[in-house]
């Protein structure tokens, strides 16, 4: 099974959105150059320093071939953020109310599938993000596109039997977002990021039993599957 069956479509109209911002926003970096009387310009200098990012969220997406991946849960999150001009890193810590199914596999494929049951995630990851209108704000809008690299790790599920374990994950996550400014200190932004990552299956999911008629897995199945998980939040923003 290939990364390209289980990438969620993004939602257009909040990329439309994003692309039609930063078009504008390219636009009038151009006009700029003719030049602003000061109290006019759309161009607001972004306010330096660090940041301490609070947001909440939904993350979706796969649950594999078998179903047994965590999916479909609310997020809660904490971010620092500092920035290098146009360039910025960020190192987030987020926790995900996600739930999965289990499979046992001495069972007939009427029977076997359980769920869904609670089994929450812990998202860790470090990213770079390039702001599209530089060092400014236009109209104190700043989008963004970036990439994160990190960990999600699981915990045992008691009622999942057949010794698949989640684990610890490692995630990769292209993003791209924008950051609102209504004041000096605080910022409003929304994000819109593709968690993937790796699910292992268990070497049981291919045994065939008298009972089971049949395994979870075709014996030829890999047990290695890709799924992409996209994951919106919204957070506020303090500038130290």
């Amino acid at each position: 099974m290939t990364l390209r069956r289980n990438v969620v479509s993004l939602p257009r109209l909040a990329l439309g959105a994003l692309v039609w911002l930063s078009v504008v926003a390219s636009y009038d970096a151009v006009a700029a150059q003719v030049g602003y009387e000061p109290g006019h310009s759309p161009y607001h200098d972004i306010p330096r320093g660090a940041v301490w990012a609070l947001s909440v969220g939904h993350l979706g997406g796969s649950r594999g071939d078998v179903g047994v991946g965590p999916s479909d849960g609310l997020t809660g999150g904490l971010r620092y953020e500092v920035s290098f001009g146009a360039v910025g890193a960020s190192l987030g810590l987020a926790y995900a109310r996600t739930s999965r199914f289990a499979q046992d596999y001495t069972k007939d494929s009427t029977s076997r599938r359980t769920g869904p049951f609670n089994d929450p995630i812990v998202l860790v990851d470090a990213g770079l993000q390039l702001v599209l209108t530089g060092r400014k704000s236009w109209r104190r809008f700043a989008p963004f596109v970036g990439g994160a690299l990190g960990v999600a790790i699981g915990s045992a599920l008691a009622q999942d039997t057949s010794g698949y374990r989640f684990g610890t994950k490692i995630t990769l996550a292209p993003n791209a977002g924008v950051r609102w400014y209504p004041a000096r200190r605080i910022s409003v932004r929304g994000d819109f990021r593709l968690e993937l990552w790796k699910l292992h299956y268990p070497l049981s999911y291919r045994v065939v039993t008298t009972t089971n008629g049949g395994s979870v897995l075709p014996a030829a199945a890999p047990l290695d599957q890709w799924t992409a998980h996209p994951w919106a939040t919204i957070g506020v923003g303090w500038t130290f």
